[in-house]
């Protein structure tokens, strides 16, 4: 078959089998994401290094996905699928053999940012061939599993390091992850040939240069935040600053690209209010997600109700399932309904959740609050689908990979947010200056806010009536200028 520009272009075969290849990969690296995350304590003495030093294990994995996901637009409309999901998967097993093998922090450390660098690529690229592959009609369905991969992963991820460390070493979290990585890049180079049209665009070092300090900035500043700040390497409000200059400096250099089509991050998809309104709720539910579902809440089962960390973390596995398993079912009722019908009642539960949470004090009893955070994942789980493909399926397809990484990005730096900005409460709101009932109180109530505002922006999500048709302009127009495209496969 001959595309328009006289180019091969060869229709997929098997796009279910490349959506749930790229499912599998992208589960096992936000799996080891997480995964590490009860093992921080026995490194810091298996290692023999501090407390603050150990932490960039996870804060350098965070840095490093925050500074590449804003690349992957231009990746993705550089290179094939094939080629980025083979480099992305390469990369990761690559760090998780470093990381098995490294005898001190150093190397392991090094094997971190590997994996993060891959890790980075991978849900764009997924959300990217869902929206190419996948009918308009069957696209939610199809999302919700993107849904089960970001949620169910890192719920698990803690429970399954904590069994591995109860009788092995701490290396077998990544020597139990390596053959499935291998795995998943051996069936990918078989399997994954997806036909697209690359842009032999130029890349524009200032606009790296710019990303590097705007979300490196950011991310550093409001993690280092959130975990005190007083022992990072720079301060986090100098990080703050320099990320803030950098990313308005950045903004206009894009705006700028965007007439030659050559942007890093082309910032179009911000002139759909659709995507706006479906980025920013999107932005209010992580910030809930990872700042008071995953961060508060820990805390004051551990601090406030005195439960040991192992049943802290069997406490909040039942919710972090649930919303996993919700990603299907809320997605074909997507399909039906459309988004405003779920984001709504979603946002009210939210909304809620956290209100409760900030009314429970020192004599809850332990399934009252398994009750509420399952409440509160079943809120996000009736977001999350709808926002992610309502916020995409209103671009047009040459938009897309550049929406998803926007998307995705801003998750990354909401989710920063709010860790940082409740944890702050909480420690202000306490009479020591560390969170303790009162604090954490505060912290919801703050929570509860956020709820709130969602609750408002909610309703100006559009009803399914105002959608454009199956293959309407959302899936067939393309506003970019001619350019050289390239057969991949």
């Amino acid at each position: 078959m001959t595309g328009p520009s006289g180019t091969r272009q060869e229709t997929p075969t098997r796009p279910m089998v490349i959506i749930m290849t790229l499912v599998v990969s992208a589960f096992v690296m936000i799996l080891n994401e997480t995964i590490l995350s009860v093992a921080l304590p026995h490194l810091t003495g298996d290692l023999g290094v501090s407390a603050t030093t150990v932490q960039w294990l996870t804060s350098g994995f965070l840095l490093t996905m925050g500074v590449v996901i804003p690349t992957t637009g231009y990746i993705l409309n550089r290179f094939t699928p094939r080629q980025v999901f083979l480099a992305a998967m390469t990369l990761f097993s690559l760090g998780t053999l470093i990381c098995a093998l490294s005898p001190g922090f150093p190397l392991l450390f090094a094997g971190r940012i590997v994996q993060a660098s891959g890790t980075a690529v991978m849900i764009p690229l997924l959300m990217t061939s869902v929206m190419r592959l996948i009918p308009a009609d069957r696209r939610g369905a199809t999302m919700g599993t993107i849904s089960i991969v970001i949620a169910v992963a890192p719920a698990i991820g803690p429970t399954i390091g904590g069994l591995i460390l109860a009788s092995l070493d701490w290396r077998w979290m990544f020597w139990s992850v390596l053959p499935l990585s291998v795995a998943a890049l051996a069936v990918g180079f078989v399997l994954f040939r997806l036909s697209s049209e690359t842009r032999r665009t130029p890349l524009d070092l200032l606009s790296v240069v710019l990303s590097f300090f705007a979300f490196g900035g950011i991310v550093y500043g409001l993690s280092t935040l959130g975990h005190g700040g007083g022992n990072g390497l720079v301060p986090p409000w100098a990080a703050l600053v320099v990320g803030a200059v950098a990313l308005t400096t950045f903004v206009l250099r894009q705006r700028q690209l965007q007439r030659t089509e050559s942007a890093l991050l082309d910032l179009r998809p911000f002139g759909h209010k659709p995507f706006v309104v479906a980025i920013v709720l999107s932005a209010l539910l992580f910030m809930s997600l990872l700042g008071a579902g995953a961060i508060l809440l820990p805390i004051y089962l551990q601090t406030v109700l005195g439960v040991s960390a192992a049943v802290t973390g069997l406490a909040v596995l039942p919710g972090g399932l649930v919303l996993g398993f919700m990603g299907r079912p809320v997605g074909r009722l997507f399909d039906r309904v459309g988004a405003r019908p779920l984001v709504i009642p979603g946002a009210i539960g939210l909304a809620t959740s956290m209100w409760l949470l900030a009314a429970l004090g020192a004599g809850a009893a332990l399934w009252m609050v398994i009750g509420v955070h399952i409440l509160l994942m079943v809120s996000l789980g009736l977001m999350m689908t709808p926002l992610l493909t309502e916020g995409l399926a209103v671009l047009p397809k040459n938009l897309y990979s550049h929406g998803s990484a926007i998307l995705t990005t801003l998750q990354q730096v909401a989710g920063a947010a709010g860790t940082a900005g409740f944890v702050t409460i909480a420690a202000l709101g306490s009479a020591t200056g560390a969170p303790d009932a009162s604090g954490l109180r505060l912290a919801f109530m703050a929570a509860g806010v956020i709820g709130l505002i969602a609750v408002g922006v909610s309703f100006m999500v559009r009803p399914k009536s105002a959608h454009a048709p199956a293959g309407g302009p959302s899936d067939d127009v393309d506003t970019s200028t001619p350019s050289t495209p390239v057969a991949g496969g």
